[in-house]
C-alpha cells in the first residue's frame, strides 16, 4: 500500500536570470519518514525548502502539503498551513541578546495565549528531550555549535510540528557531534513520528538515519532512492563522493 504523502513537488522550474537550477524538479515526501535531500553546494537544496513553506514561487510547477496545492493559496490562508511546520536553519537562528530558556520560549509566546506557567512545561519538556536538561540561562554566544542545534530543535519542536525541516544541521561540527546530532534525530523521530526533510552534503553518514534520499545535481533530481542502494547508484556526484570516501 502506497503510504500519503505530506509533501510532494511536481515539475518545478526555478530559474536565476539564465541560470536553470530546478529543470522539472519532482520529489514526494511520504508521512512519518525522514527523507534526505542531498547535491553538491549551490544547486537549490534550500530553495526547495522555501518552496515548501510558501515563502517563495517557483517559475512553474506545483507544491502539494497534505494534498493542497500551497502555490494558489493566499497569505492568510499559507500561514495556517506553515503551523504544520518546524525549522531547523543552517544558522540555527537563534537570537543572541535572549537566554537558551527565552529563545525556545519565543514562538509559543508570539504564536499562542499559553500561560507562563504553561510554556515552562513544554520548554522544559523539549530541552531535556534534546539533551539540555540545564545551562538555560546561557546565551547563544556561550553555547558549543553542537548545542545551538540542539536549542534550535527544541524550539523547533514546541509547537508539536507535523514536518521539520532540517537545512544542513551538522554544519560546522566534528565528527562526534554530527553523530550525536544524528542519533538525537533518530530517537526523537522514533518518539514523536513527525515526518523529516533534511537538506545535506554530508554523504554517506546522514544515509544512516533516512528512509529515503534524493539527489539534487545539474537541475535534475534523482528522487525515492532507499539508502542502502546508494552505493549501486551510477550517478556521477555519488560516484565521485565514494571515489573520495574511499581515499581518505
Amino acid at each position: 500500500m502506497k503510504k500519503q504523502a505530506a509533501i510532494e513537488l511536481k515539475d518545478i522550474v526555478t530559474q536565476f536570470g539564465n541560470q536553470v537550477v530546478h529543470d522539472r524538479v519532482s520529489i514526494r515526501i511520504n508521512k512519518g519518514e525522514i527523507h534526505v535531500i542531498v547535491g553538491p553546494s549551490g544547486v537549490g537544496k534550500t530553495v526547495l525548502l522555501r518552496y515548501m513553506l510558501g515563502l517563495a514561487k517557483p517559475v512553474e510547477g506545483h507544491v502539494f502539503i497534505d494534498g493542497v496545492d500551497i502555490t494558489k493559496l493566499s497569505k492568510a490562508q499559507m500561514l495556517k498551513v506553515r503551523e504544520k511546520f518546524g525549522v531547523v536553519f543552517q544558522s540555527s537562528a537563534l537570537l543572541d541578546s535572549i537566554n537558551v530558556y527565552d529563545n525556545v520560549a519565543l514562538p509559543l509566546r508570539e504564536k499562542t495565549k499559553l500561560s507562563e506557567n504553561e510554556i515552562a512545561q513544554i520548554v522544559e519538556k523539549h530541552l531535556k528531550a534534546v539533551g539540555l536538561p540545564d545551562g538555560w540561562h546561557k546565551f547563544p554566544s556561550q553555547l558549543s555549535g553542537g548545542m545551538k542545534k540542539r536549542v534550535a530543535l527544541a524550539r523547533a519542536l514546541t509547537r508539536d510540528p507535523e514536518i521539520i525541516l532540517f537545512d544542513e544541521p551538522t554544519t560546522g561540527l566534528d565528527p562526534d557531534r554530527k553523530n550525536s546530532i544524528y542519533a538525537m534525530l533518530r530517537d526523537l523521530h522514533k518518539k514523536l513520528g513527525f515526518t523529516a526533510v533534511i537538506v545535506s552534503h554530508d554523504i554517506p553518514k546522514i544515509f544512516h538515519i533516512a528512509h529515503r534520499l534524493s539527489i539534487l545535481y545539474n537541475g535534475k533530481m534523482k528522487s525515492g532512492i532507499q539508502p542502502k542502494n546508494y552505493h549501486k547508484l551510477k550517478h556521477p556526484w555519488v560516484k565521485k563522493i565514494m571515489e573520495s570516501e574511499f581515499e581518505k
